[in-house]
């Protein structure tokens, strides 16, 4: 009974390394605003759910060798800690373009603490930002993670070997496809800042006793909170859309 318990133990604990390490990067669960109690009572609750589906292909793994256990524990983390990366990679691609398309509007002013990392931010990509993690809690983004989790059980089961060379690959293809989608997304906004501030430049030359720029600044700012306003709900849309073929499928 003994071997048994440590056996069980030890599959536990490869399960929730794995589990633990995803939920420690992936987007809305491992922002600072979640309490560190919650994040691990939901990583436990996932643990023990997860453990009934996978027990059978985790507990033959569960050596009690300490050199056969040790790299066993690190690869789970690192399978773990990519699956969430590669969802918070495409999170931070929207904020990246939230602050872009705030800048490009003129609308950084004092920045406030962010949703997700809490660091300081412009309140336009703040609104983005929260919109789309709220958006994804909705569309049960989280299922997806999950599911993700369980079928990196067939791909790596714990005595494989983390492969760096491939996890790079994943990280790389991610990353430009991320970036590429938020250009996508927020091409509207450079096109409406580059005809504006090129109009803006003209007639500064043409006038140039008027202060045009400071004259002009509200009404930059007004269109460009318009175009935020008749697109917003498109762009969210389309980023949740692309979040399972780009952050999950990738």
């Amino acid at each position: 009974m003994i071997p048994l318990a440590e056996s069980t133990i030890i599959a536990g604990f490869l399960a929730f390394c794995r589990v633990g390490a995803c939920f420690m990067l992936m987007p809305g669960l491992s922002s600072v605003r979640v309490p560190l109690q919650v994040r691990l009572f939901i990583a436990i609750a996932v643990t023990m759910g997860l453990s009934t589906y996978l027990w059978d292909q985790i507990l033959p793994h569960a050596d009690r060798s300490l050199a056969v256990l040790l790299p066993r524990i690190v690869s789970e983390l690192m399978i773990g800690a990519l699956i969430g990366l590669l969802a918070r990679i495409y999170v931070m691609a929207l904020q990246f373009m939230g602050a872009g398309i705030a800048m490009l509007m003129g609308y950084t002013g004092m920045g406030s603490p962010g949703v997700q990392d809490g660091e300081p931010e412009a309140a336009l990509a703040g609104i983005i930002s929260f919109g789309a993690l709220l958006l994804l809690f909705v569309f049960d983004f989280h299922h997806l993670v999950i599911r993700a989790l369980v079928d990196s059980y067939a791909v790596a089961p714990p005595g494989a070997v983390f492969g760096a060379r491939p996890a790079l690959a994943d990280i790389g293809d991610t990353l430009g496809d991320s970036f590429l989608i938020a250009l996508r997304l927020g091409s509207p906004f450079v096109a409406y800042a580059l005809l504006v501030n090129l109009t803006i430049g003209f007639v500064n030359k043409l006038v140039p006793q008027i202060p045009v720029y400071f004259i002009s600044l509200p009404f930059v700012l007004a269109g460009g909170l318009i175009l935020v306003y008749l697109g917003l709900g498109t762009l969210l849309s389309l980023f949740a859309d692309g979040f399972g073929d780009i952050a999950i499928g990738g």
